[in-house]
Parts: structure tokens; C-alpha cells; sequence
């Protein structure tokens, strides 16, 4: 189970949640592969923790259905499965596209200043080819959207799908930048539907900014 040694660590966390953060990241970009099975003594050790805060992150992370515990025996990362896209991406998309929906009837210059200058720096992390990073950033620009809709459901149902949609994502921003450079052009069109505070025109393009993605993922992912 080979782990980098060079990682940056987040500071101010507790040992648990450091772990956590940590483990979360490497089952996203693929660092621990799908169905890998997990050395908590390994991992203790790399992460400079007791192995007490990594077995807690461990069943945290089952929780969010990134692993699979059997107590005994052995923790492996879930495998990926390819109808999961078909599954998960309309639902957020749904639900996305009602957040957009509100928040075109909420939504202040500043915020659109802010959704412009996160859609600037998406643009330059996918240029750059820092994949984790345009990741984050296309989730603050939608997590700030659904923020605005000011409805706590929306919000809640969207955290739980992104930590899957999540490991699908990143296959998909890692793809050579023209392929990704259309998020940036869809971002600012509903960024513009907004700011005219178009609701109807906020919601079909958000929708819009997530099937596309996942009808792409689909024929991408073998």
C-alpha cells in the first residue's frame, strides 16, 4: 500500500481529523486504489499518528461508503462502479438546479464578484494541471450557489452525493484541459443567468453543468 511521504499537513486538526482528511483525499485521486486493502499500521505510520485516530477515520470514512470494514479481517477502499454515474449525477443535478433556482432570486453584486474570481481561479488550477485543487474550486462555486438558495435539505443531500461524485470528478478533470475548459464557459453562463437573476436560466445551466460531465465520465470510465 504505497503512500507519499511529501504530503502537506493540514494544520489545527485533530489527529483523527487529519487522518480523515488525508485518507479521504488519497481514496479521491486514486493514490489508494479502488478495492485496495488498508494498512492502519502503515498508515499510523506515515501520518505520524497512533493507530487509534486512524481506525476512527476508517469508520468514519465507511460511513461515507469510501470503505468497507470487516473487524478481524481486513479494510479494503470500495471499488468504483460505473452505473453508480447514472445514479448520482442526476440526482445532484436536481437538486443543484432548484439551489440555482433560489439563489437567482437571493443573490447580491458580491456575490456574484466572488462566484467570478472562484470560476477565474478554476480556470487557472485546470490550465496549470493542478487536479485536486480545480476540483475543490468547482465545489466552492457550487456549494456558494446552493449556500445562497438558504435551504439547509438542499445543502445536505448535496454533501452527502459529492463525496462519491467526488472520486468520478476527479477521472474527469484530470482529462486534458480542452476537455475540461467547457466547465469554465458553462460556469460563466450561469454565473451571467444569476447576475440578470434568470431562475429559470440559472437552473437549466447549472443542470446542464452536471449531466455533461457525467454523460462524458460515462463513455470515459471502462
Amino acid at each position: 500500500m504505497p503512500v507519499p511521504k511529501n504530503f502537506a499537513v493540514p494544520a489545527r486538526m485533530s489527529a483523527k481529523e487529519r487522518s480523515f482528511v488525508q485518507i479521504q483525499k488519497w481514496i479521491i485521486d486514486g493514490t489508494l486504489q479502488p478495492g485496495e486493502k488498508i494498512i492502519d499500521a502503515e498508515l499510523a505510520e506515515t501520518l505520524a499518528v497512533s493507530r487509534t485516530p486512524i481506525r476512527e477515520a476508517l469508520q468514519l470514512l465507511e460511513i461515507q461508503g469510501l470503505v468497507s470494514m470487516h473487524p478481524g479481517k481486513e479494510t479494503r477502499v470500495k471499488q468504483i462502479e460505473k452505473h453508480d454515474i447514472l445514479k448520482l449525477y442526476p440526482t445532484l443535478a436536481s437538486l443543484h438546479a432548484l439551489g440555482a433556482e433560489y439563489a437567482a432570486q437571493r443573490i447580491l453584486p458580491e456575490h456574484i464578484d466572488q462566484l467570478k474570481n472562484l470560476n477565474m481561479r478554476f480556470r487557472q488550477a485546470i490550465e496549470s494541471g493542478q487536479t485536486f485543487e480545480a476540483m475543490e474550486t468547482d465545489e466552492q462555486i457550487h456549494n456558494l450557489i446552493v449556500d445562497l438558495s438558504e435551504n439547509e435539505y438542499i445543502a445536505s443531500f448535496s454533501a452527502s452525493l459529492q463525496i462519491h461524485i467526488r472520486r468520478f470528478k476527479y477521472v474527469f478533470l484530470k482529462q486534458k484541459p480542452h476537455a475540461t475548459m467547457t466547465s469554465v464557459e458553462e460556469h460563466d453562463s450561469l454565473i451571467t443567468a444569476l447576475e440578470q437573476q434568470d431562475a429559470e436560466a440559472a437552473a437549466a445551466r447549472m443542470k446542464q453543468n452536471i449531466i455533461r460531465p457525467m454523460q462524458e465520465l460515462y463513455t470515459f470510465i471502462q
